[in-house]
């Protein structure tokens, strides 16, 4: 959770300069103090959005695997889950925000003014980081269990043997990976 609170607080980092100086963000977020912020913000919202996809497609495979639909696990309560990512991301804004302007010989804005616009910012990355890492969280762990029972593998024992085998050799079950290609039409009315 933490490295999710870190990136999405870059996010939130950009989110907030947008609305704050709007057309010139980019140009005041290209240049100073600021000047090292937009590579390592790309690479890192597209490092969690490449991990949401491996997880999407995870949670996909496993439902294909098991036939049916998952059911999710439980998970820490949605408030809590915001509050947490939420926090984490103000205090990495007001840090970042506050190191900028000092290393940038200028001096820092007030802390009212930090957490104003850190919380226009981050409250909506905050939204979607902690509806996502829910529902993903729900849903990972049983679709890794759901794959592992299916990719499970039986010695195979043949029914009349005249020679007894060296080393065991296993075959996939035919049941347990089930691929459900169904044909459907419209509705009959």
């Amino acid at each position: 959770m933490l490295a999710t609170a870190l990136t999405a607080s870059q996010a939130g980092h950009l989110v907030t300069y947008q609305l704050r100086f709007g057309g010139a963000a980019l140009d005041i977020q290209s240049s100073g103090a600021h000047e090292y912020f937009l590579a390592p913000a790309k690479t890192a919202i597209g490092v969690v959005a490449l991990a949401m996809l491996a997880a999407l497609f995870v949670v996909g495979f496993g439902r294909i695997a098991a036939g049916r639909r998952l059911q999710a696990d439980s998970t820490t309560p949605f408030v809590r889950t915001l509050a947490t990512v939420y926090s984490l991301q103000l205090a990495v804004f007001v840090v970042q925000e506050t190191a900028e302007a000092l290393l940038g010989q200028g001096h820092p804005a007030s802390v009212p003014a930090l957490l104003l616009w850190g919380a226009v910012g981050q409250l909506p990355v905050a939204l979607a980081a902690a509806l996502a890492w829910r529902w993903l969280g729900a849903r990972v762990r049983p679709a890794i269990a759901a794959i592992r029972c299916a990719l499970t593998v039986r010695p195979f024992v043949p029914a009349v043997s005249p020679i007894v085998l060296a080393a065991p050799v296993y075959v996939w079950t035919r049941d347990r990976l089930r691929f459900d290609f169904t044909r459907r039409g419209p509705p009959t009315s």
